[in-house]
């Protein structure tokens, strides 16, 4: 199994209630039902307010590289990273467990 984490860091001045945002945050809480290697999926906000905090996590497992190569290059999942793209950045680890 791989472990496929990616944490989100709002752009300065970009707000949770951006309409941008809500989208985003949308597009990636039903990604998990629309694609099939995805064998576990959570998405949420953080909760913390310490400064080197990100905003929003992705929590989700597939079976191994081909299944990782497929969720990445899935249309829905490449639509979610290009609403994020323009409002946020963020930082990936991927390892096997």
């Amino acid at each position: 199994m791989i472990r496929h984490l990616v944490l989100f860091k709002l752009n300065d001045g970009v707000e949770r209630d951006d309409p941008r945002v809500l989208a985003g945050a949308k597009a990636f809480e039903e990604l998990g039902g629309l694609v099939p290697e995805l064998e576990f999926w959570e998405c949420a906000w953080n909760i913390s307010e310490r400064p080197i905090a990100y905003d929003y996590a992705i929590n989700s497992a597939v079976a191994d590289q081909d299944a990782l190569r497929r969720y990445l290059e899935h249309p829905a999942h490449q639509a979610g990273v290009a609403l994020w793209r323009e409002f946020s950045t963020w930082v990936v680890a991927d390892y096997e467990f």
